[in-house]
């Protein structure tokens, strides 16, 4: 597998397919949603062989991929993966597909298509740029595609929610792209020329520490609208309550993670001294997060409302894995991407499979579908108690290893963010109870069950939910290597230090206890030989004063 024919292809094929569908007739839907649907495919199978291709011992990156572009100021078409990056690319190749097949638009099949082909192009070309200018340019292709997805294909108020979800994103992008342009002119000193490979960037560290920070918060300010983190977070519950099905499931499964991916990516990796010294406020905004869009989502009377606060909520426990700034919840953070695109994917799915039967998402008028739709009802439950975090299902993993990285090093963040947990539990079972339990009456008893299409689209999904919380080693094993090197960069350029037992685990607890241990009884040594040496010299002077005396 060549790099250069690989990664590009990955983000090229959308592009071509979207053109290739541009040049269909209108009328010939099935030929358009051939097209579409078979080049969602192919990304997906190239974005897979990735994996297995993959060097699991390797932190650097690979099939990196290089041809110049502007060379004068030092841009290129440059793309890597790395085990960061390499299960977004794969989610994202899983997540397409999926929406693509199991989803109707109803109407206007040529431009939807077309538009959710680049929207996947844009997604893919941001998880796999390294060149600062081209990350930013498919950082900014995804908010068009998404934009008139909403607009066109939504609900009721969905030209409100779009145009705000536009001007939100681009806002934040704003901070972004002159902070972009300050860390890559600053950082060209002496004979250092010109780049925006954010290889040569990480490197060079050449920023004061006062312009570090301010560089750095304009590149979170971008990110954290994205996430999006509290109180920028406004957005997500319209653009999801108005998007269509598959619009909803991208959104929260592919496009939140462009966020949090660079808040990993470039955050981290280019700002490690400031990231180190304004963790403590982004722990907190995480945990707000976390607690503040639980609450809100037991308040919710619209059951894909609901899933959408639960999202704010989910998406702060991998900022405050990110921040913690250790192996483990980083690498809980990246793998919880994963997860929380699965699960809160498929949960959107299964609510525009209900909604396309019942036409309504009110809670209080959906009742008693355990009896009408049996199958339904036991899928529903196995992606809830992922989404909950229930052990055996993804969601636990990903959540444990957070909690548990947090805990080492923010020790009070990590007991208020569980709360999260127990509130996912409250606000997801109240939900079930109310929709599922019960006698149903009217419209409610007459629905039909998931049809085999409906079945078949979810099996991925349930097969990877189960997998990923049975056997996760294999993901992590590509993951840990670079997390690894970025925690270590971080220390090395960011005056910091994590504990012994967030690298070795127990066996770190183990040797932290008795360095502590030792360095107790070191100094209990040391404070008796003083009080020897005090008790000796006070007798010293009582001698020399009796000889005077006499």
């Amino acid at each position: 597998m060549e790099g250069l024919s690989v990664l590009t292809a990955i983000v090229l094929v959308p592009v071509i397919g979207a053109a290739v569908v541009a040049l269909i007739p209108r009328s010939r839907e099935d030929v358009i949603k051939a097209v579409g649907l078979t080049a969602a495919v192919l990304v997906g199978v190239a974005a897979i062989s990735l994996v297995f291709a993959f060097d699991a011992n390797s932190s650097e990156y690979q099939f990196v991929s290089e041809a110049s572009w502007i060379e004068e100021f030092g841009v290129s078409w440059l793309l890597g993966v790395d085990g960061i990056s390499l299960f977004l690319v794969v989610l994202t190749g899983i997540l397409f597909p999926i929406a693509l097949i199991g989803t109707d638009p109803h109407r206007d099949v040529k431009a939807y298509t077309a538009w959710m082909l680049v929207l996947e192009a844009g997604c893919l070309g941001s998880f796999l740029a390294l060149d600062l200018l081209l990350f930013f340019l498919f950082f900014e292709l995804t908010l068009l595609p998404m934009y008139f997805i909403i607009g066109g294909w939504g609900y009721e108020k969905r030209v409100y929610a779009s145009l705000k979800f536009f001007l939100f994103t681009l806002f934040g992008s704003a901070f972004m792209l002159v902070g972009m342009l300050a860390l890559v002119f600053l950082s060209a000193k002496g004979s250092d020329p010109l780049t925006f490979d954010i290889r040569e960037l990480a490197e060079r560290g050449a920023l004061a520490e006062d312009t570090a920070r301010w560089v750095f918060l304009a590149f979170t300010m971008a990110f954290a609208v994205k996430v999006p983190l509290f109180p920028v977070h406004t957005w997500l519950p319209d653009a999801h309550t108005q998007a269509p099905t598959a619009g909803s499931v991208i959104l929260a499964g592919v496009l939140l993670k462009l966020g949090t991916y660079g808040l990993v990516r470039f955050g981290l990796s280019l700002f490690p001294k400031a990231a180190v010294d304004l963790a403590p406020v982004l722990l907190t905004v995480a945990v707000i997060g976390i607690i503040y869009g639980a609450v809100c989502a037991t308040m919710q009377k619209d059951l894909k409302r609901l899933v959408a606060y639960s999202s704010v909520a989910h998406l702060g426990f991998i900022v405050l894995g990110t921040f913690a700034l250790t192996t483990q919840g980083l690498s809980g953070g990246v793998l919880q991407m994963v997860n929380h695109g699965l699960s809160t994917g498929a949960l959107f799915l299964l609510v525009g499979m209900i909604y396309e039967r019942r036409h309504t998402r009110e809670i209080a008028e959906l009742h008693g579908l355990q009896r009408s739709m049996p199958v339904m009802a036991v899928v529903f439950t196995v992606v809830m108690f992922s989404s909950i975090g229930l052990p055996g299902l993804n969601g636990f993993v990903g959540e444990f290893l957070i909690l548990i990285g947090t805990f080492v090093t923010r020790r009070w963040w990590a007991v208020v963010g569980t709360a999260g947990v127990i509130l996912a539990a409250l606000y997801l079972l109240w939900a079930y109870q109310r929709v599922f339990h019960g006698t149903p009456e009217g419209d409610n008893a007459k629905l039909t069950d998931m049809t085999l299409r409906e079945r078949a689209v979810m099996a991925p999904l349930l097969v990877l939910i189960v997998f990923l919380g049975i056997y996760p080693q294999p993901v992590l094993d590509r993951i840990n290597p670079s997390v690894e090197k970025l925690v270590e960069h971080v220390e090395a350029r960011g005056g910091y230090e994590q504990p012994a037992a967030a690298v070795n685990g127990a066996e770190g607890v183990r040797e932290e206890h008795e360095k502590k241990k030792a360095e107790k009884e070191e100094a209990k040594k040391e404070e008796t030989q003083r009080r020897l040496e005090e008790f000796k010299g006070a007798e010293d002077k009582a001698r020399e004063k009796a000889r005077s005396g006499e």
